[in-house]
């Protein structure tokens, strides 16, 4: 604000100020920046390790989840996705109870279905993606807690489109 005199600085301030003010309070106060509703209420699960997400325009479809854990809570975190929406999704983030976070390693697919972008790992409208087999992609987990004793861990997937996914996978000692 070089050349501008006090008189200038503090109405100029106070303006940003309000239209800062304003945006923000938009912002909180509309929808999510997706328009599709938030999956953290899926429509079908059919027990640990299998979930469909059918709400808005979002179809996918979770099977065979199992968290392959050793004793100290280290391990991956296998599954296939099936993506219907008919757009392209990415799985951006994979969390457990108390804070933990899983580690997105992209796969390596000549159609780049399964591979990391900043996105996350990509999921093709129309295809299935393996998580840890072959070449597929991996979510590898570090010092899980909170596996039940019925042997389920709840785990929290985040995707661009779908929102937020939350269900139970299997655990198996690996």
């Amino acid at each position: 604000m070089t050349g501008t005199t006090p008189r200038v600085r503090i109405p100029l301030a106070a303006s940003l100020a309000v239209a800062l003010a304003v945006l923000a309070a938009g912002c909180a106060g509309s929808p999510s920046s997706s328009s599709h509703a938030d999956a953290s209420a899926p429509v079908s699960s059919s027990g640990p390790g299998r979930i469909h997400v059918d709400v808005a325009d979002v179809d996918m479809t979770i099977t065979d989840a199992v968290a392959h854990l050793d004793r100290s809570g280290d391990g991956s975190l296998s599954m296939e996705v099936r993506n219907n929406d008919g757009v392209p999704e990415h799985l951006g983030m994979v969390a457990t109870p108390v804070g933990g976070r899983g580690e997105l390693v992209g796969g390596k697919s000549a159609g780049g279905d399964g591979s990391l972008s900043t996105a996350g790992i990509l999921l093709l409208s129309g295809t299935t993606v393996t998580f840890g087999s072959g070449n597929g992609p991996r979510v590898l987990l570090h010092r899980v807690h909170g596996v039940t004793a019925a042997h389920t861990l709840p785990v929290s997937l985040q995707f661009g489109i779908a929102g937020l996914v939350r269900f139970e996978v299997r655990v198996a000692s690996s």
